[in-house]
């Protein structure tokens, strides 16, 4: 993520990840208020002006520019304490029938099929101080995905998830205090956003996030995948698959997360919850029992003449109910399960942990290249995200300044995702899992490739044309391939 992570919130307007009933806020939700109501006061001991002074503001890369002008359907001021936005995403997706010799529990169904799926969002903060905000957002999904968003681990629309269960009822998805502490030297320019309201920051800092939000709101960020409403649609170009982070069923955590800053790197860590139950709703409050830490090193740097790339280090440690899946398989060589079953166990707390690399470096001021390199234990279920142990991924992507269409978007990926020796077996036996099982497995990797174009049609209206090929889909080289074309409406409110 770039200093500024602001500018990518619909990453997770992907947000989604399921349709949960949120009538009213939770009693930890109605904590954050009130703690932060209590807490708003005390920063203003350390406040101090945030003003950019000629000579010291910081001019953003060229992709982050054309972000942070991006037309609207109603204009917002730069400088104002208050902040109301919204956005709309519908994504329509269908696809053809596609070999298929047998299928399973968790399968995607052969048969030609199409679903559409959309995401409103209503975007609210206010900046208390120069240096203390608040952030509450409310989201409303609906919709479907192709089979429901099973059979896949690189899921086609990262708009929706599997959970058929959750209603459509408007749920908060964000409620979050933020904190800056200035630590000196100049300050630098700030595209405001939904997810930071300073017009500036001093560039170096600490800032301090607790409440209720995504922690891939603010880790494995990139400015060329990563965000569902302008780019890429697939849940392995625009997250890491193998960064299994804490989450609920829709994306969000209650987590604390303390930041460091200085002009050519940054160090971020959060403390997390985790849900009760692999893809639940419901996250697990006692942290004696399960919890989740997260850390990430960003280093800034010149490569190809003026062009500043990035690269990102992340790394975790989850804590959780999590099943093995060796015990499992043993189980079913035992002769004590007909079929393994990974959730079949006590209550426990098992340890899965995780590495992931982050790069993107411009080429020119309209285009640059981006890839993601993920790996986890893979002996412990895939809990949260998806079921990927193992991934690799190398794109392009830009806009259309080369052609004087300075807002359209253009992006080109191949993702490979894989499993361990484990989860192989774990399938191949007749296992399932929170996405997979197609009750046998003859094991290849699952190769994605994906690309898109977005048009910038009038102010905030950006229609886009996209199409994915899957290979072995949820890793199975019986089936498939599966070619997946996508047309989606975003509107910027």
């Amino acid at each position: 993520m770039a200093a500024s992570p602001a500018s990518q919130v619909s990453r997770v307007d992907q947000g989604s990840r399921g349709m949960q009933e949120h009538k009213l806020p939770s009693r930890l939700e109605i904590g954050v208020i009130l703690a932060t109501l209590f807490l708003c006061g005390v920063p203003r001991l350390c406040a101090q002006d945030t003003a950019v002074t000629p000579g010291q503001q910081v001019d953003r890369a060229p992709e982050q520019s054309a972000e942070a002008d991006r037309p609207t359907l109603v204009p917002h001021p730069e400088t104002d304490r208050w902040w109301i936005s919204g956005q709309a995403n519908f994504i329509s997706q269908w696809h053809p029938a596609f070999h298929s010799p047998y299928q399973g529990p968790r399968s995607l169904p052969p048969q030609a099929q199409d679903a559409t799926s959309r995401v409103l969002t209503l975007f609210t903060g206010v900046r208390l101080t120069d240096t203390t905000e608040f952030l509450c957002h409310v989201q409303e999904t609906g919709g479907h995905g192709i089979g429901e968003a099973v059979g896949l681990a690189g899921v086609t629309n990262l708009d929706i998830v599997r959970n058929p269960n959750l209603s459509k009822a408007p749920y908060i998805a964000r409620l979050m205090w933020h904190q800056v502490i200035p630590l000196g030297g100049s300050k630098i320019s700030n595209a405001r956003s939904p997810l930071s309201l300073f017009p500036s920051l001093p560039e170096r800092r600490l800032e301090i996030r607790f409440g209720k939000f995504s922690l891939a709101d603010f880790f494995d960020n990139n400015t060329y995948g990563t965000d569902t409403s302008f780019q890429f649609m697939n849940w392995t170009v625009d997250n890491n698959g193998a960064y299994d982070y804490a989450a609920d069923t829709r994306g969000f955590t209650f987590a604390a997360m303390l930041e460091y800053h200085e002009r050519r790197w940054a160090v971020r860590f959060a403390e997390a919850l985790m849900p009760k139950v692999a893809n639940g709703i419901h996250l697990d409050a006692n942290m004696s029992r399960a919890h989740a830490e997260n850390l990430e090193f960003e280093l800034h740097g010149t490569v190809f003449g003026h062009q500043e790339g990035m690269v990102r280090f992340v790394s975790y440690v989850n804590h959780a109910n999590m099943g093995s899946y060796r015990v499992a398989i043993d189980n079913v060589l035992a002769g004590i399960t007909p079929q393994p079953d990974i959730t079949a166990h006590p209550l426990q707390t098992t340890i899965k942990y995780g590495f992931g690399l982050n790069f993107e470096q411009p080429l020119k001021d309209w285009m640059g290249v981006f890839g993601r390199w993920g790996w986890n234990e893979g002996r412990h279920e895939s809990f949260v995200y998806t079921e990927v142990d193992e991934t690799a991924e190398i794109g392009v992507a830009g806009s259309g300044r080369r052609w004087n269409r300075k807002f359209d978007r253009a992006g080109l990926v191949f993702v490979t995702n894989g499993i361990s020796r484990d989860h192989q077996e774990y399938l191949a036996l007749g296992g399932a899992g929170f996405l997979l099982g197609d009750g046998r497995l003859n094991y290849g990797r699952e190769n994605i490739v994906e690309s898109y174009y977005t048009v910038h049609v009038w102010r905030g209206i950006y229609p886009s044309f996209g199409v994915q090929h899957i290979k072995n889909p949820g890793y199975n080289r019986d089936r498939g391939p599966v070619v997946v074309p996508t047309v989606r409406i975003h509107l910027e409110l």
